[in-house]
């Protein structure tokens, strides 16, 4: 059973979200930047559909994605740059969260 969060932003643990459907933890609450925020520091994100209650998920395994880990072979950064593709880091942070 998934908990239903009205007006606290403090999730439930990830141990307890479901195994089927994989990660499913928690129903309802906002997507204001409190709620994001809390949940990302936790491993949690929100996942739904336009018109219906906001599901929060932390699947199990996760992947985690280390910037330090990351090796791009010459032909990925070639194609990269080929195809117009940018990288950005802290920038309009307030027009990607709208």
């Amino acid at each position: 059973m998934i908990e239903r969060r009205q007006n606290a932003t403090v999730f439930p643990p990830v141990e307890t979200a479901l195994t089927e459907p994989n990660g499913l933890l928690a129903q309802g609450g906002s997507l204001s930047p409190e709620w994001l925020l809390d949940a990302y520091r936790h491993g949690i994100f929100p996942w739904f559909n336009p018109g219906e209650p906001i599901l929060w998920w932390s699947p199990d395994p996760r992947m985690v994605l280390l910037p330090g880990d990351i090796r791009v072979t010459r032909s990925l950064a070639k194609r990269m740059r080929n195809a117009g593709f940018e990288l950005r880091v802290d920038t309009a942070f307030v027009a990607v969260m709208r």
